[in-house]
């Protein structure tokens, strides 16, 4: 005899309740095994798809990790020493950069800003600000969970847990469906694979997305001579899941940065007279790039690697990631979208069930 409806309400309650709880006490310390588990749902399918060639499981996993560990060295080596070293000079030049437009606008407009006005040390203070809060946040990031000693143990812990996870993938969720409770096992695997399609097409297809917009920002915006051109396509194509914040976000910034390099950067001194020489093209070319790119997400990348039935808005993914991100901290922020897309397939769930009961039908449903 099955439990009443209730008492499994209550019981399934009390389980995610729980689960909070567990991951606001543990926080950080869950963080390895949250990377690795991420890490290792995303590359079961090249693991399965191994499998089918011929491969064992313990082959295919090797091969996948081996890979993945000449791929993360060659970014060691060759990527995240320039990224970090423009992120710092970026955050470092920011006050000069609010100088160079200070005296850009009061050459131009030298009745706007006078040196004394509001416009002027609201500028200055802006750039102060910047520099002063990019210092805090790489002094904390260096001294907190992201300290070097943790960064050493992410880097051991995580591959260790991505390989056996990834290694005993199938039979962990082999497992999980034999605990499945029997009267509801159909009903839990329809949402299960609800779930995993709309996590694979979100997760799997968006980062695929994001990395490859990244790419071409970042190497658009360095060919096309923009100064901090990788940090700007990292931060771009880092934040490309949420439709068009991405593009809009990373756009400006370029924007900005394109304006401060190339609005007056050539000065032409013809006896008292100084003109400034601003190189339109340049501009051009850097909001080119974006408008390109948005273009291409928009138009290719996301109907070809996502889809259009995901489900997953905007504005409740950046809902998710605002509280469970102030909740759990950078663990919260790393289950937020997984959280997300969860809640959105029981939601959808619940509204199909509303619409075939008499609750929402009436009594036309029995006519």
């Amino acid at each position: 005899m099955a439990l009443p409806v209730k008492d499994q309400i209550k019981y399934w309650g009390i389980a995610m309740a729980v689960f909070l709880v567990v991951l606001w006490a543990l926080g950080d310390v869950i963080l390895p095994f949250v990377l690795g588990g991420a890490i290792a749902y995303l590359l079961d399918p090249v693991a399965d798809r191994l499998q089918r060639a011929g491969l064992s499981r313990v082959l295919a996993v090797s091969i996948i990790t081996l890979v993945a560990a000449l791929v993360f060295i060659l970014l060691i080596l060759l990527v995240i020493p320039t990224l970090v070293k423009q992120t710092t000079a970026l955050i470092n030049t920011a006050p000069a950069l609010f100088e160079r437009l200070q005296a850009g606008l009061t050459a131009r407009f030298p009745d706007l800003i006078e040196p004394e006005s509001t416009i002027r040390q609201q500028l200055q203070a802006i750039g102060e600000t910047i520099q002063a809060r990019g210092g805090e946040l790489i002094n904390g990031v260096l001294s907190s969970a992201m300290g070097l000693v943790n960064i050493i143990v992410l880097l051991v812990i995580v591959p260790v847990v991505a390989f056996y996870l990834l290694l005993d993938w199938d039979n962990m969720i082999a497992k999980i469906d034999s605990l499945l409770p029997r009267d509801h096992v159909a009903t839990v695997r329809h949402l299960g694979s609800e779930i995993d399609r709309t996590l694979a097409s979100f997760i799997r297809g968006q980062g695929t997305v994001c990395l490859i917009l990244g790419t071409y920002y970042a190497l658009g915006l360095m060919l096309a001579g923009l100064n901090f051109g990788l940090i700007v396509g990292f931060i771009a194509g880092l934040i490309t899941f949420i439709p068009y914040v991405g593009a809009l976000v990373g756009g400006a910034l370029a924007l900005g940065l394109a304006l401060f390099q190339f609005w007056g950067a050539v000065e032409l001194a013809d006896g008292d007279t100084v003109t400034y020489a601003t190189n339109w093209l340049r501009i051009g070319i850097v909001g080119a790039i974006f408008a390109l790119g948005q273009f291409l997400e928009g138009n290719v990348l996301t109907p070809k690697l996502v889809g259009s039935s995901v489900g997953l808005h905007p504005v409740w993914l950046i809902f998710a990631l605002s509280v469970f991100g102030s909740l759990f901290g950078f663990v919260g922020m790393l289950v937020a979208v997984p959280v997300a897309a969860v809640i959105g397939v029981l939601i959808r769930y619940g509204l199909g069930q509303y619409r075939d009961s008499l609750l929402y039908q009436g009594q036309s449903k029995g006519r």
